[in-house]
């Protein structure tokens, strides 16, 4: 079953139980992967919805910042809560073994070997570990290998 049509049958289970929290993030989740369908005048497959979830993910993070900052923890909570409603729908993540195995690999495989290639490899890693692995982390790695 592909994420988008996990994610309805999750919002009309959601509907049925009277789980408002959780059919509010999964609606607002809906409403984001179908806004960029729109925008883009394509049908996304499951790799472009995953990256509207990590997208979303990565806002509530940065409002989880925000709201703490500010001494706001309810509001920082209730963004928490929305990131463990939307994680559900993230494959398992890699472990830091398999992401550094996954980096070397795929810089063999583009034979990159500076700083100039990281381009390349990060366009290959997008692709194999979108949903698995925090992207600002994955490229900090890769830096970290081409440049010693």
């Amino acid at each position: 079953m592909s994420v988008k049509n996990r994610l309805r049958e999750d919002m009309k289970q959601a509907m049925r139980s009277g789980d408002k929290a959780r059919l509010g993030v999964i609606r607002m989740a809906l409403a984001a992967i179908q806004q960029r369908e729109v925008d883009e005048r394509v049908e996304l497959d499951d790799t472009a919805v995953l990256g509207v979830i990590e997208k979303m993910i990565k806002q509530r993070r940065e409002s989880i910042e925000q709201y703490r900052a500010g001494r706001r923890d309810d509001l920082a909570d209730r963004e928490a809560a929305e990131i463990d409603v939307l994680s559900g729908y993230l494959p398992e993540p890699l472990s830091a073994a398999e992401l550094d195995a996954l980096i070397r690999s795929t810089i063999e495989k583009t034979g990159a070997t500076s700083m100039k290639d990281m381009g390349r490899v990060m366009a290959e890693l997008r692709t194999e570990a979108q949903g698995r692995a925090d992207m600002a982390v994955l490229s900090a790695r890769v830096k970290a290998i081409l440049a010693g």
